[in-house]
């Protein structure tokens, strides 16, 4: 069994209500779930929460609540692994068989149905424990500067000052979107970014809402996208 499990926590500071504040028309966790289902991937598409409007709201796209999230489990600090890892445990003890479970963002509104496929298909392929979409940053890190408080800039890698980027080896960094993962892997908290295998995405499809500001960037390009 696939389950797809949307973590979605009451508590959030830097925009309140984030994870059920309109996007686009919708809920902002109604991208994740929709796109879960649409997919056709998952027997079940579950959110873990500890908020009740959360929950009923994510009952209303066609989720499931199956248990409620813990407190411990959705502070500030909590990992995604443990949470992860709780709703399997909750799952297994309806007495689900679950081989795979793919963790979902809440606050996804570009997720594509495609990435989710071809990424299940590569973990599938590989020796690896987990799946997760990933970007090149769009500079070189090896050419990245540090800025000292009198103002003066100093590379943080002086023996690449000099180097050509094209002569550079790309580096990427972590979407932000989804995991998928084998279910034992969830289980034992194996790190996913040590264990993963990277399926690359485009940069314009990668934004990462966390501020006011973000939100209206992403708001902005979600509508020049879908014109």
């Amino acid at each position: 069994m696939k389950i797809a499990v949307i973590p979605a926590r009451g508590g959030s500071k830097r925009i309140p209500r984030k994870n059920i504040r309109e996007f686009a028309g919708k809920p902002m966790i109604a991208h994740a779930i929709c796109g879960a289902i649409e997919s056709g991937l998952f027997e079940h598409v579950i959110v873990s929460t500890d908020d009740e409007e959360i929950a009923r709201i994510a009952r209303e796209w066609g989720a499931e609540t199956p248990f409620t999230r813990p407190v411990e489990l959705a502070d500030d600090h909590t990992p995604t692994v443990p949470v992860i890892a709780h709703a399997i445990t909750a799952c297994q003890a309806l007495g689900w068989h679950i081989d795979f479970a793919c963790c979902i963002y809440p606050g996804v509104p570009f997720i594509q149905i495609d990435d989710l496929k071809r990424a299940f298909e590569l973990l599938q392929v590989s020796q690896a424990a987990y799946c997760f979409p990933v970007t090149e940053f769009p500079s070189a890190i090896q050419r990245a500067l540090r800025r000292l408080p009198n103002g003066r800039m100093q590379p943080f890698y002086p023996e690449h000052e000099l180097t050509r980027t094209q002569d550079l080896e790309p580096a990427y960094h972590d979407a932000g979107q989804f995991y998928w993962g084998k279910s034992d892997a969830w289980l034992t908290n194996k790190s996913v970014h040590s264990n993963g295998v990277g399926l690359p995405v485009p940069n314009w499809r990668v934004v990462d809402i966390d501020t006011p500001d973000d939100w209206t960037r992403a708001e902005i390009l979600y509508t020049a996208f879908n014109k």
